[in-house]
């Protein structure tokens, strides 16, 4: 197949598993967000592990306990994307699919803030517009909401802050995954041994296919994770750029269609911004990519035409 097709495959995939999340996570309880964020850690060393082991590639392990400013930089992503997993988790969980969807649209604004104030890049026009309609958009929300959405702000800024920190790191998906989890899974078997000595935790009691959902969160984690690593090697930014909306356009529709949230036109008027946003950053990011390719595409010299003889 081709290398291109087969990236828009795994893409696709990728993004399709994180739009029906919220329904897998749903089916999880009555366990709580913590104890599920737990068992998601948990699982999610134990399936990464069998997979690099079938790899034969767990000698990364010892080149890295080199490089302690690499263990760090990991500790600070482990962190982070343990805030996202778990503000996630209680998100679906408390009936706010539709919040947190939103935070996987605010993401792509909020990781062009980041490069402000973080790399120090410098915005084009249309990128400062897209973000001052994203923040209008945010006091639209607010004032809807009767406070700020703080679930899809923690969303989008501790997801691009792990992007952030995993794009300097340059581990590949399977091996970062494993470390991270790996990182966290301690505090995570103390809390459910902790839950199980009081006799609170649910894995094991509540029905045979509960346990096993528990269980099958670690796949569920790592599965889309390695699809999306496989699209990032095969596409191009500006497609894998396109694909990123799908995920939270899914998302959303779970909210409304399946779950019923209430979506109010104050409430919509704010997506409309946000999508509104997105559009003038996503045309610009295009514009910008076509102009980049044209600019260092070779020109051929007019002296290289071949003369008719």
């Amino acid at each position: 197949m081709n290398p291109v097709r087969l990236g828009y495959l795994y893409g696709f995939g990728a993004y399709l598993l994180w739009g029906f999340f919220p329904i897998y996570l749903k089916l999880l309880r009555p366990a709580g967000p913590v104890e599920i964020l737990a068992h998601r850690i948990v699982w999610s060393v134990a399936f990464v592990a069998l997979l690099l082991a079938a790899m034969r590639n767990i000698g990364f392990l010892r080149a890295l306990a080199r490089r302690p400013r690499t263990l760090a930089a990991i500790g600070v992503a482990a962190a982070l994307i343990a805030v996202n997993w778990g503000t996630y988790i209680y998100g679906v969980n408390s009936d706010r699919v539709v919040e947190t969807a939103l935070g996987y649209f605010i993401n792509p604004l909020v990781v062009v803030l980041l490069g402000v104030f973080v790399l120090r890049e410098r915005l084009r026009p249309a990128q400062w517009a897209a973000l001052g309609v994203g923040a209008a958009a945010v006091v639209v929300l607010t004032v809807d909401y009767g406070r700020l959405p703080y679930l899809a702000l923690t969303l989008a800024f501790s997801f691009a802050g792990y992007g952030l920190v995993k794009k300097r790191l340059g581990l590949p998906a399977a091996e970062g995954l494993f470390v991270e989890s790996a990182v966290l899974a301690l505090p995570a078997l103390a809390y459910l041994g902790w839950l199980a000595r009081r006799g609170e935790s649910t894995f094991g009691h509540v029905s045979l296919g509960h346990t096993l959902l528990l269980v099958l969160a670690g796949a569920a984690t790592a599965v889309p994770l390695l699809l999306f690593a496989g699209a990032a090697n095969r596409l191009p930014l500006s497609g894998l750029g396109m694909l990123q909306y799908l995920a939270p356009i899914l998302q959303l529709g779970c909210g409304v269609l399946i779950f019923h949230e209430p979506m109010p036109p104050a409430r919509l008027a704010g997506f409309a911004l946000v999508w509104l946003a997105l559009i003038v950053f996503t045309l610009d990011a295009v514009r910008n990519t076509r102009r980049t390719r044209t600019a260092t595409r070779p020109r051929v010299p007019a002296t290289a035409t071949p003369t008719p003889r």
